[in-house]
């Protein structure tokens, strides 16, 4: 082996640990980036809130909701907390039976608490909201959630059936509420929050993606058994206490920017490789399983819901931060995307589908969302319609009790236009949602059968 073969393979060794380093930082910065940017009212979210404040969306998500993969179910109401400086009370109205669901999202977007219908009820209620450093007891009458991370995000939803609903919607909406422990204590004004670092102005472009994971890291550091990736970050500079990346020698860019490169390049390509059944649904209810280390109310610690290899499991935690960025564990919602047909060609708008299914059994609620890639947001279509399922005004079943599904672009016709899911004119990826799945569900008793090209 020549000398410049061994320095090509060294650097090639390089980039290939770059990309790890980079796979493992990606939930962390994409996360807390979406966070601030709905603080900030820059994102794509038609809501805007100041930390420790819920902000709602008054409007089922359509096209212009420039977020992955939204649900057309219910409406959102986000909080994006920080708990450093104090504990949070949070209140939770009665919903008399409604579902809703509060997932609690820390800064590595593990789901580590759940509050609503499966996990605590729908009864008016408190919660203590506290910190990793929080060493108090919670107030009587309200529960303890310790969150493993200073900055969190409560993402919540409320079912919603149909637009006539909102109104109800938007009064219970109104009444989650987070109030700082000390004003709720003393009175007085809610203590200023640090809020989320952003990364060193003097860091060009390219090295951005590798300051801000740098600050990141500092600010909200992983659990201790997480040692061997964190030396993997030292070698590339992101464990360092002030900024590696200004005046950076070219080779060192090159590699880092390589790794960028292929780290994203690996994330795309393993969204598609995810565990697909006979009928090419990727229906794996242990996605968001990667949560290993801190549970809470409503979350499960019991085996069968971890990603048992840590690498693994971080793996798939960047592979579902882009695909579908604060979906819940299996036991609160099923998901189960779909890229090809029955003859496992993808699917597109320029042909006719139709699927026939027995209705999933959920203890809440199911329906099919009709996504557009890349970006994987809702399509645009003359009828308004994101998603189908068993709350859709006029939706048919026969008379055993199963139901079809019209996908296509164009209208099927007056007599099936009320279970026509309107695809766009291309390449097109639905999910299934099955909201409170049953056993027969998670246990894969249950099957999702192929959707079948037409015509």
């Amino acid at each position: 082996m020549t000398v410049t073969s061994r320095n090509d393979a060294a650097v090639a060794e390089q980039v290939k640990l770059a990309a790890e380093a980079y796979v493992y930082g990606y939930p962390l910065v994409y996360g807390l980036h979406e966070a601030a940017a709905f603080v900030a009212g820059a994102g794509g979210f038609p809501a805007q809130a100041p930390y420790n404040v819920f902000g709602h969306a008054r409007q089922l998500a359509g096209p212009d909701l420039k977020f992955v993969s939204p649900n057309n179910d219910t409406c959102y109401s986000i909080a994006v907390c920080d708990v450093r400086h104090g504990p949070l009370v949070l209140h939770v109205p009665d919903t008399a039976g409604r579902y809703y669901v509060l997932q609690f999202v820390d800064a590595w977007t593990n789901n580590f608490a759940y509050i609503g219908r499966r996990a605590t009820g729908t009864a008016e209620a408190e919660f203590l909201l506290a910190g990793p450093g929080y060493d108090g007891e919670a107030p009587d009458g309200m529960r303890l959630v310790r969150a493993p991370s200073g900055v969190f995000v409560i993402v919540g939803r409320t079912q919603v059936n149909g637009q006539g609903d909102l109104p109800a919607v938007h009064a219970l909406q109104d009444q989650f509420t987070l109030t700082p422990l000390a004003v709720r204590e003393g009175g007085g004004e809610p203590t200023p929050v640090a809020g989320i670092p952003a990364a060193d102005p003097g860091v060009g472009k390219d090295l951005e993606w590798w300051e801000q994971c740098r600050v990141l890291l500092t600010a909200f550091p992983p659990p201790p058994a997480d040692a061997e990736f964190m030396a993997l970050c030292g070698q590339f500079g992101l464990t360092e206490a002030a900024s590696p990346y200004v005046d950076v020698d070219p080779e060192r860019t090159a590699v880092l920017v390589a790794g960028s490169k292929a780290g994203r390049a690996k994330i795309e390509e393993l969204m598609k490789q995810v565990h697909t059944t006979p009928a090419g649904w990727q229906m794996s209810p242990h996605l968001f399983d990667y949560n290993l280390d801190h549970f809470e109310i409503g979350a499960m610690d019991s085996p069968e819901w971890k990603i048992a290899d840590r690498a693994q499991a971080y793996v798939t935690r960047a592979v579902m931060a882009r695909a579908g960025l604060w979906g819940n564990h299996g036991y609160e919602a099923a998901y189960a995307p779909v890229w090809v047909d029955a003859d496992g060609e993808p699917l597109d708008g320029a042909h006719r589908y139709e699927l026939q299914l027995a209705p999933p059994p959920v203890d809440a609620f199911w329906s099919l969302t009709m996504y557009a890639p890349p970006d994987f947001y809702l399509v645009a279509n003359p009828i308004d319609r994101y998603a189908i399922g068993d709350r859709t005004p006029g939706f048919k079943q026969a008379a055993d009790g199963s139901v079809t599904i019209f996908i296509q672009m164009d209208s099927p016709g007056p007599e099936k236009e009320s279970n026509w899911l309107p695809s766009p004119s291309g390449p097109f990826r639905p999910i299934m949602r099955m909201y409170q799945p049953r056993d027969e569900i998670l246990d894969g008793d249950y099957a999702l059968p192929a959707i079948r090209r037409v015509g």
